[in-house]
């Protein structure tokens, strides 16, 4: 019976074993895909149907500036699948300042090819542009498969694995132009509490932060909430706009066009949180906090006080404010 005994458990040792590896086997192919980070911890994810993907921050910073510059210029979501999957495949969504060559940043483009000088391709908004710039000349790219495309602007010697990151960037375009709301969202720790005096405008200097940083992604987008002088009415009790910490960008009348542009300003902010210390997202009756970013965004409960039911679920502008 002992030996019964003894043989049982180097079989239950053996599965043990071989189930570890497996599953060490996972994480390590996982890991290697870029799709999935390396360590646990601060990440966004998107989720638009059957598609699934974590980034890390840097990742999705830059996977939102492309879709805001798009957004900007005017472009169609199709342009910023294309450009993230090139950019995928170039250097997983990082701007790195090595690669094959003199090729540099995001889209690994190359100052000898004409694409600028290395401290301007090293920019993240100039190498964007510039790619946009290319693309827009191809002749019919929206209806081209992502390969198609990429290889028109990139001539890369690998064209084909341009088309392994289509669903990836197809996912993340849809989410941060907005056509997919509520699809991005990133977990968080939330920043300390600031006490930075608001400046000749009304707004701290990290809430103006924010502001600006609407404006460079997205253009002179009509913002309020704030006043040289500050603002005492009009607004939640113990609203950060009292402290001139809070900012509303504004989308009206509110139309199914004015929706995806809140939304796609929404998750872009939320890309942008860690690095702009943003507290607090709400828009469409949805709320987002990195205190509780590891639930994403949630309802938005209204509160409890008369008025324009618009204004008062955020329908029909995007409120942001800082620690």
């Amino acid at each position: 019976m002992a030996a019964e005994r003894s043989g049982r458990g180097g079989v239950v040792l053996l599965v043990l074993i071989i189930l570890v590896a497996v599953v060490a086997v996972g994480v390590v192919v996982l890991a290697r895909s870029g799709h999935v980070p390396q360590l646990r911890g601060e990440q966004c994810t998107v989720q638009v149907d059957e598609t699934y993907a974590e980034l890390d921050l840097e990742q999705a910073e830059n996977a939102a500036l492309m879709a805001a510059i798009a957004t900007r210029r005017g472009l169609p979501a199709r342009a910023v699948t294309i450009a993230i999957a090139t950019a995928y495949q170039e250097s997983k969504l990082r701007n790195i300042d090595y690669g094959d060559r003199d090729s540099l940043g995001l889209f690994q483009q190359r100052p000898s090819q004409g694409w600028g000088t290395p401290e301007q391709i090293m920019r993240p908004r100039y190498a964007i542009n510039r790619f946009y710039d290319g693309l827009v000349k191809v002749e019919g790219y929206r209806s081209m498969s992502v390969t198609e495309a990429a290889q028109e602007v990139q001539r890369s010697a690998y064209p084909e694995a341009y088309a392994d990151h289509e669903a990836y960037g197809r996912a993340l375009a849809s989410a941060l132009t907005g056509n997919s709301p509520g699809a991005f969202t990133c977990t968080l720790k939330a920043p300390g509490e600031g006490d930075a005096t608001p400046g000749a405008n009304g707004l701290t200097p990290p809430a103006e932060a924010v502001r600006v940083a609407v404006r460079e992604g997205f253009g002179r987008l009509p913002t309020g909430g704030y006043a040289a002088d500050g603002v005492s009415t009009g607004h939640s009790e113990g609203s950060k706009h009292y402290e001139g910490k809070a900012v509303d960008v504004f989308f009206r009348p509110v139309t199914d066009e004015s929706r995806r542009q809140g939304w796609a300003v929404a998750q872009y902010l939320v890309a942008n949180a860690h690095r702009l210390g943003i507290a607090t997202v709400i828009f469409d009756a949805k709320i987002w906090t990195a205190r509780r970013s590891p639930q994403g965004w949630r309802d938005y409960t209204v509160p409890d006080r008369s008025g324009d039911r618009a204004i008062l679920e955020h329908r029909d502008h995007v409120h942001v404010d800082v620690a």
